[in-house]
């Protein structure tokens, strides 16, 4: 796919010019996409030429997929529940343990080897030991689980060293019983799919009823059995064969917050959903009869399913309107361009040390608990991907200051926002929504990003000024305070 710019008095003759010698005629396969404000003449909105681009605002980008790149192909997991028998659900507790037993074995070694200063076991180094276990008699019932799914143990295992050597997450921990039980097969022709039925055939389980709440589309490539809340799933993965897709929509800047979930910079919002908020009061209903239990008995065990029942409603809730949200906003813009925000630092306790105790330790315990019922990071994670399936792109921008400068005349300062809500500059007047403001000076930072993408954007905010008055003055966005402020739409998905 190749991108081009042009300027908005460019004819149609002249932008088709400038394509490939293989593009069609007329604009066949090549789409036009109004994406950031970025040229700035108030006299190109007057543009009214019947042979030229859409004189709109806007910065005209051609999107031109080239003849050949035809298809592409997409992994897609589908996940359905599972309707097993007692025997099955038995076996699938069994096999499920017998992974986790495999994955504390290995570490338990992999440990031991480097303090008496050994290297590391490798994964085919592992796997015979894996052998050794499953023909021992100490640990001979390994041998009732398949072999695929306890050698994929050993890859997780493999993976998550990779991952603390490269920095980007801490040390393998043990696993325990209840915490993300789970096993996986590898293999597809070890499996079997009958959609017409809903049933599905994993080795050593049978034939298992699942619902079937939507057709899987692809071919089969792995299958994945988690427990959670006191249910079964099965996640397929697919992959097939899509048409390169073409970016439908314009480019769009969203600010991340509390009191508004996220903020588009066309003044439209998504009102937070707070899943745990919700059922704060039923799950601390349902821990508290738990720690009145006597530890391990019978009552205490379905105290404790009912606990992770209400744990299990709380995240399904809150991916569903996430998806939700991330599927509008990616269906409909062709760029989003979101904060950086570094939501870990951000949810830090502030309870301090004995030397150097916190500050507004309870107000600071709230504020992370709101911030970390808003899934800010799952939230991006799903627009990447889905972005990419529809032909977009996501750009995250540092998130310094965006809510203290104004898209109009570029002034940052702590005093322009002197409430959560709005936002005045004290140096023109400007204003409107602060959220608004955060969310068009991302927009603006992330096509400055554009810009420069060959050199250091690190500091993107040094050239987005001039952008950002530009966003002011023709994109319709923002206002300037003699025409008025602009009341923000609200967008509430039902979850």
């Amino acid at each position: 796919m190749v991108i081009f710019a042009v300027h908005l008095h460019q004819v149609r003759i002249e932008v088709e010019a400038d394509l490939c010698e293989d593009a069609p005629q007329p604009f066949n396969r090549v789409a036009v996409k109004h994406l950031a404000a970025i040229l700035g003449h108030k006299d190109q909105m007057d543009v009214n030429l019947e042979n030229a681009v859409p004189s709109v605002p806007n910065v005209v980008v051609i999107v031109h997929r080239l003849n050949i790149i035809k298809d592409m192909k997409r992994l897609q997991a589908f996940k359905y529940e599972l309707i097993p028998t007692g025997e099955q659900r038995r076996r699938m507790s069994r096999f499920a343990g017998s992974c986790r037993f495999v994955f504390n074995k290995a570490l338990a070694l992999q440990k031991a080897r480097y303090e008496q200063g050994e290297k590391k076991l490798g994964y085919a180094g592992l796997c015979k030991l894996l052998t050794e276990w499953r023909h021992s008699p100490e640990t001979a019932w390994l041998a009732n689980a398949p072999t695929h799914p306890l050698q994929q143990s050993l890859k997780d295992l493999e993976r998550a060293y990779a991952n603390f050597f490269a920095q980007r997450t801490g040390f393998p921990c043990f696993k325990k019983k209840g915490w993300g039980d789970s096993f996986r097969y590898p293999d597809p022709k070890q499996i079997k799919l009958d959609q017409g039925n809903s049933r599905i055939f994993l080795p050593k389980l049978g034939w298992l009823r699942y619902r079937n709440s939507r057709e899987m589309l692809g071919t089969v490539k792995q299958v994945t059995v988690p427990a959670s809340g006191g249910k079964w799933f099965v996640s397929i993965q697919t992959e097939r064969e899509v048409e390169q897709p073409i970016p439908q929509g314009g480019a769009v800047g969203i600010d991340m917050g509390i009191a508004r979930f996220a903020t588009l910079s066309d003044g439209m919002f998504y009102a937070p959903l707070n899943s745990f908020k919700r059922h704060e009061g039923a799950l601390r209903k349902a821990q508290q009869a738990m720690s009145r239990k006597v530890k391990f008995s019978n009552n205490w065990k379905k105290a404790k399913a009912r606990v992770q029942k209400i744990h299990s409603r709380i995240g399904d809730t809150r991916r569903d309107y996430l998806h939700k949200c991330s599927t509008a906003i990616s269906q409909n813009h062709a760029m989003v361009c979101i904060e950086d925000l570094q939501v870990r630092n951000m949810s830090k306790s502030a309870v301090g040390t004995l030397e150097q105790p916190g500050k507004q330790v309870r107000a600071k315990s709230g504020l992370n608990q709101s911030i970390l019922d808003q899934g800010w990071f799952e939230f991006r994670r799903q627009l990447d991907y889905k972005l990419a399936w529809h032909g977009g792109h996501l750009i995250a921008v540092p998130p310094q200051n965006t809510s203290r400068t104004c898209p109009c005349c570029g002034h940052v300062s702590a005093d322009n926002r002197r409430t959560q809500e709005r936002f005045a500059c004290v140096e023109c007047g400007f204003e409107e929504n602060a959220d608004v403001v955060g969310a068009i000076n991302i927009l603006s930072r992330g096509m400055q990003k554009l810009r420069d993408e060959r050199q250091d954007t690190s500091d993107a905010s040094l050239g987005c000024a001039s952008t950002a008055r530009i966003a002011c003055e023709v994109s319709g966005a923002v206002r300037p305070p003699a025409a008025g402020t602009r009341r923000s739409g609200s967008i509430r998905l039902n979850a």
